[in-house]
């Protein structure tokens, strides 16, 4: 539907370099073959539009892509939200753990704290530094909340989205001929290990290359 077909299809994802996350991007893969990776930290589009760019030069020939995004959150043994029981580690650990530090600057900065922090001069640590930064206009929303680690992945996909927007604004050009452009936004829930992961969609809709919402498919989600 939509001109979508798997041998032509190339698909991009966003996701948080965390190795909990790689299960999706299997699942994924074993459609639609390798997949381009734009993401980052907490699964924020660090590639930006140069990477958008360079994949939508590598979809095949009348093909289309689709990209895959979001941020990720945690549910361990006992039900903790934001936390996660690893392989081969005792106890449970924060996950994300990039949106746990981003969500601990962005509450000490809202509550006087501490100051922003500047940008970086070196690119040791950049991503985080726009982690939390990006995150910052969500601080009265994440204090207000009645349990933080729900609304922090809401909050990061909100900011996701948008930024994963603005990307396919400036860089769908580069699609070529009728390609469409597939967005499918959500949250990956990760659980321990033996138990299934889940995926919240929030956005799965087509643009065509002039970044025009031709198609709004979230409804299709109800029926399934």
């Amino acid at each position: 539907k939509h001109g979508y077909q798997d041998r032509t299809t190339l698909v991009a994802t966003s996701l948080c370099c965390d190795e909990v996350n790689r299960e999706l991007e299997l699942a994924v893969t074993d459609i639609y073959n390798d997949n381009f990776n734009m993401g980052g930290l907490a699964g924020f589009a660090f590639g930006g539009v140069t990477s958008f760019g360079a994949m939508a030069h590598h979809i095949p020939n009348d093909g289309s892509c689709v990209i895959i995004y979001g941020p990720h959150v945690g549910i361990d043994r006992d039900g903790n939200v934001g936390k996660i029981n690893r392989r081969g580690r005792s106890g449970n650990g924060a996950c994300c753990g990039s949106a746990a530090a981003a969500c601990g600057y962005v509450l000490s900065v809202h509550k006087g704290e501490c100051a922003k922090v500047s940008m970086p001069s070196s690119p040791l640590d950049a991503q985080q530094f726009f982690v939390g930064n990006m995150l910052l206009p969500q601080a009265e929303r994440i204090a207000n909340s009645d349990d933080t680690e729900v609304e922090l992945p809401l909050a990061l996909f909100d900011v996701q989205d948008e930024y994963m927007k603005e990307i396919v604004s400036k860089g769908c050009g580069e699609v070529a001929g009728d390609g469409k452009i597939a967005l499918l936004g959500g949250i990956q829930i990760n659980t321990p290990q033996g138990t299934g992961e889940y995926f919240l969609p929030k956005v799965f809709e087509i643009r065509n290359n002039k970044g025009e919402k031709i198609a709004d498919l979230m409804a299709s989600f109800a029926s399934a």
